[in-house]
Order: structure tokens, then sequence, then C-alpha cells
């Protein structure tokens, strides 16, 4: 409540809102509050709010710099009210700063237009899941997160409709409450980035279905990251007993660069699976249909984002810029009314993404059928080994498959070797601790890694709490290459062992089991 309050507060007083990131999974607490002081130092912060829990992490990373107040939102109803109001903000004024998630890099400030965040919230709720009279919202996500500021903050507001708020912690703790709120008060839009609905699935107990009813549920909004075909499979398969029908899944294509969407899937037809000949889009960038029953052919499958908004314009280009035809993969660019002006303070970056005409860079990859849009991964993450382009969300799947293994608790990159090769690596965050289980589950996910891409690949072990993520919960893969990195060093793993186990934190693996 007291986020909503200061938000529109510094929308009337013509202020621009910046929300940071409320979640301590950045690396403990000096790493949070060092994340924050470089936030606040990159956006010329002038005064600051947190509530009680987060006040004294503010005041460290504010500490030294010249802001005119940091406090609570008590501090601030305390001051002396100003007389009278600014006039209200143009269109063309920023309504807001929202950074990115800072998967590959250190997060943006990207400045957001009020003629583009209301242009993007009419076009959502128009055309991308047709909002009705008796709608009502239900969330856990975070309000920093583009998904939560846009779709909540701002949405409910600006449609006038109830949301029924569940505390982003309470749900990581309990992923439950989200579907009991959602019975309870007969919630009918919700959305959830892909990992949501697998840990409602993977945490779900056969019984936990009774009782709930989850046959208003109409639209279930799934994006953010690349949504694994399996995991909606599951989370439908789980609540179909609740009334979950899998038709209301939603899958859409958004950033923060964008407001927040771009474009969405049909509505009511649920997850559409495209299967294509995955030889032919590791070696050739071809995205060529095979049908579900041709177990011969390796195959990779991607969800139809659908089609864009009304007034973006997508095109899929090769490494020169070219557009390509449909089925061929290649970097996702985009053009429309909700696009960033900018990254704050930052023209080297905005010139490296967003041209002169209005085209934006996305860094994703992606390929088009009949104007739907299908997203394959992020560029900087892509793998190239032996000349194959591999996916990390494929490796990174393998692994999830296994039983020791949770969603989002793996990381696939790759790091040079000494005559200029690449070397698939694999991360895994692991809670077994005998040995045994720890070289059986190396043993099958190497077995599986080659059998599926015909590739060698490093298996490294961590406790859980290992890998990082980004303050929306996505995992960051260039700073688990960087922590593995620091881990290891390249010489160590040219004498590759089978796996290693490592404790996460020292420059040495606690234990190394070499190949028998």
């Amino acid at each position: 409540q007291d986020f909503a309050v200061m938000f529109y507060a510094c929308q009337y007083a013509a202020r621009v809102p910046v929300p940071l990131p409320a979640a301590m999974h950045l690396g403990g607490r000096d790493a949070y509050v060092r994340h924050w002081r470089q936030l606040v130092r990159d956006c010329d912060v002038v005064a600051a709010f947190a509530p009680p829990e987060f006040i004294e992490f503010l005041r460290d990373a504010t500490a030294g710099l010249s802001l005119a107040l940091t406090g609570t939102m008590e501090e601030f109803m305390a001051l002396d009210a100003a007389d009278g109001l600014p006039a209200p903000p143009s269109p063309d004024e920023l309504a807001y700063l929202q950074y990115t998630s800072g998967s590959t890099r250190f997060p943006r400030g990207t400045m957001i237009k009020q003629s583009a965040a209301l242009n993007n919230l009419k076009e959502i709720f128009n055309h991308g899941f047709h909002l009705a009279p008796d709608d009502r919202f239900c969330s856990w996500l975070p309000f920093y997160h583009d998904m939560g500021l846009v779709g909540i903050v701002l949405g409910c507001v600006a449609t006038q409709r109830s949301v029924d708020y569940l505390v982003s912690r309470d749900f990581a703790m309990r992923p439950r409450l989200w579907l009991k709120l959602m019975s309870r008060n007969r919630g009918t839009v919700s959305f959830s980035p892909p990992f949501g609905y697998a840990l409602c699935a993977r945490r779900l107990r056969p019984k936990d279905a009774e009782g709930l009813d989850l046959s208003a549920w109409r639209v279930a909004g799934v994006g953010a990251e690349m949504i694994h075909p399996d995991w909606m499979q599951q989370f439908a398969d789980a609540l179909a007993p609740a009334g979950f029908n899998a038709r209301a899944f939603l899958p859409c294509y958004g950033m923060a660069e964008c407001c927040l969407a771009v474009s969405f899937s049909q509505l009511g037809a649920g997850p559409r699976i495209d299967r294509v000949d995955g030889e032919q889009l590791s070696l050739h960038g071809v995205a060529r249909p095979i049908e579900s029953s041709d177990s011969a052919v390796k195959s990779n499958a991607f969800i139809t984002c659908g089609k864009p908004l009304p007034g973006f314009e997508v095109e899929i280009r090769d490494e020169q810029g070219r557009p390509l035809p449909d089925r061929r993969c290649g970097r996702i660019y985009l053009r429309g009314p909700s696009v960033m002006s900018g990254y704050f303070g930052n023209p080297l970056a905005t010139k490296e993404v967003l041209s002169t005409d209005g085209w934006l860079d996305t860094g994703d990859l992606g390929y088009r059928v009949d104007g739907d849009l299908l997203l394959t991964g992020r560029a900087k993450d892509l793998l190239i080994i032996n000349g194959r382009n591999i996916w990390p969300q494929d490796l990174e799947h393998l692994a999830e498959q296994q039983p020791e293994v949770r969603p989002t608790d793996a990381s696939a990159f790759s790091i040079a070797g000494d005559d200029g090769s690449e070397i698939a690596v694999l991360v895994v965050q692991c809670r077994e601790v005998d040995p045994a289980t720890l070289s059986s589950l190396a043993d099958r996910l190497k077995q599986a890694i080659y059998v599926e891409f015909g590739i060698s690949c490093l298996i490294q072990l961590v406790p859980p709490h290992t890998l990082p993520h980004t303050s929306s919960g996505k995992l960051s893969r260039s700073t688990a290459r960087k922590e593995f990195l620091e881990r290891q060093s390249v010489e160590r793993l040219r004498e590759s062992p089978r796996y290693l186990v490592s404790d996460g934190r020292g420059a040495r693996p606690r234990n190394t089991v070499t190949a028998d």
C-alpha cells in the first residue's frame, strides 16, 4: 500500500518515481546495499523512501549522498504540506524509471514517458486479454518488476478493478497461498513468470487441489522469461481437479524497454507449441516444423507468444541487420509507441540498442510464423559449441527433469578454453550430500547432454542458494559464469574430472571427484 501511495504521490507532485528491488537474493546484506547504492547514484535520486523493515538498508545505501530526504512513509507524512500542486505532466514527460532485470548486465534505467505507459496499458487490456466487466485481479508479483508495476499498480487504477495482493515473499515460501486466494475470491486474471507456475506444481501435493475452485480463472498470463511447455502442463495437470482450464494460459512477450507487453498469444487457446527440427535450428537457424510423433528427429519445442499489439512493428534480422523470412531464427527488433525514450544517463547504452528511426534491438533471439512471434533465447546467453548453436535453457531443462533438481536450480553457459574453443558448463544446485547420489546425478546429466546434443559438458554441483538471480527472480547466467570462473581456473577445468562439487564460496572446490 505504501508503495502505491508514494508512486502516485510522485505523479501528483510531477516527480519521477524509481522503484528499487526489495528482495534479498542479491548475495546477502552487503551486496544488497551496494546494489541499491549503485542504483541510487545511477538515477540521481533526490529523495528515497522505504518501509521500516528496509529503512536501515536504504540509509546505508544513501550514506554520504546529497539526498534531500531518506526515510519511511511515516517520516514523509510528518512533513509540512506544500502549497498547491504542480501542473499535471504532459504526455512527453517521464512517468517513471524502470530498471531492467539485469540478467546479462548491470540493470539500466529505462525512461518511460506518460504517453508510452498509457498506450501500453490501453492495448494490454483492450487487445491483450480483453478486460471483462467482472474481472478481478490477483497477484503476488513485486511492484518493482515491470509486470507488477504496470500490470498491477498502474493497471488496476487505470481500469478501476480490484486486485487481491499476496506479498511476494509469502508466495515464495508458500505458493499454495496464491491458489487459495484465487479460489476464495473467485479471481479471474493473474499473471506470473513461468517459474511461479513451476514452483506451484512442484510444491503441490495430490490432496492440495481438494477444496480449491479455480474455474473462474480465465486468464493465466505467463511471460517475462522463456516458457517451458512441461511446466505449464505440470501445473495444468495438478490443478485440473480444482477446475483450472489449461486454455486459460496466455503466453506473452515483453520487456521493461517497451513498458511491459509487446505481444499476446490467442486468448482462450492455451499454450500453442511449435516443435521444430533441432539439428536444422542449431546448425542453420531454420525452424523446420516436425510432427510431435517423429521421435527419430531431435526436436526443440517453443511456445507461441502471439501477434504484436496494435502499433508495434516486429522484424527478425540476421547478423548483418537484414530482415529474415518466416521460420528463420535471428535477432528480434521492434518499434512502437510504448518503446522507451532511452536509458537514463547512459546515451552510449541507448545508442547500442535504439536506432534514430525508433527500432529497438531487444537482444532476444526468435522467429516468426504467420505473424506470430516465438522466442528462442537471449543472444548473449547462446552457447556455440563445435559450430552448433545450443540454447542454455535446453541444458538447464535437462537438469530440472532430474528428481534431485528443482526449477531454476541450473545455469548453463560456456567458457573459453586455452585453445580458443568453447567449453559447455552446467552449474546445478543440489540439496543432496551423499557422494553416490551426486555421482549418479552428474553421470546422468553428462549422458543426457551427450545423447541430446552430442557435446561434452562440465557439470558442477553446488549447494542451494549459490546461483545468482536478478531482483525480478530471473537467473543471471552472466553472473553465474563470472562466479564459476572465480571458483575454478580454466587450466584446472581442462584436466576435467567427471564433475566438481563446490561449496559455492571459495576459489577451490570443496571436493573434486575424479573419473574412474
